[in-house]
This record gives structure tokens, sequence and C-alpha cells, in this order.
């Protein structure tokens, strides 16, 4: 199926590839497939891909959200890109935390040290547990 052969694909494109997915024809559709349904027809379907990729694809979004490569950013912004990781499930993936340290440029202490840092600070968290 071309790009341009229906709206909703110029629509979703972005979003399939931000998830690691792939638009395909009705007819490719295969069990776990997504239908892409417009005015009760179905279009296309959309494939993901599972966790193939999906730290990088993680470190790409995080990277056009903060306006820079991972090693560019500044230390606070490493932490805040750290934090949006962590949130988003990047350290559950095996050998995360080396995986990020690596693409930012840091040791995985510092990123152990920025977690840690995250987690004292969040609200509600007790230090004087007692």
């Amino acid at each position: 199926m071309s790009d341009d052969a229906h709206p909703l694909w110029r629509t979703l494109r972005p979003v399939a590839a931000a998830v690691g997915g792939e638009l395909l024809p009705p007819a490719e559709r295969t069990p776990g497939d997504i239908p892409l349904e417009f005015q009760g027809e179905t279009v296309g379907v959309l494939r993901l891909h599972g966790l193939d990729g999906a730290l990088g694809r993680l470190i790409e979004t995080i990277e056009r959200e903060l306006g820079d490569a991972l090693p560019n950013l500044s230390r606070t912004d490493k932490q805040v890109a750290v934090r949006l990781l962590h949130e988003r499930g990047a350290f559950l993936l095996r050998k995360g935390v080396e995986d990020v340290a690596t693409a930012m440029g840091v040791s995985r202490i510092t990123i152990y040290n920025y977690i840690n840092a995250m987690e004292h600070a969040a609200p509600g968290s007790d230090s004087h547990s007692g």
C-alpha cells in the first residue's frame, strides 16, 4: 500500500514509528495486528514489533523531547532524561542501565545515582522512617 493510500495512514505514520510498529494493508493482517478502521472499513493494520529496539526508540523519543542527543545534554537534562526513561520502563529491560549509560556517555554508577536521587526526592518518600 502506498504511503498516501489513505488519510488515516498519514495521521498514524508518526505514531507507528514512535511505538516501533509498521502500517500494512489489510490483506497482510495476521493475528495480533491492530485493525485500523475508518468509517466502517478496515483501511490497514498496525503491527507492533515487541521489545526489539525498544530502548533505542525510548532514547530517540527522549532526545527529541529534550532537543539534543543524550551525550550533549547538561547534567540537569541528563537527570531529566534518566527520570523520563525510568518512568517509561527503560530500566526494566535487560542491561537497560548499562545501555543508557553508554548512550549518555556516563558510568552505570552515575545512572544509579540519578535514579537514587530521584527516588529520594519523590513526593511521599519517607527518609525519616522510624
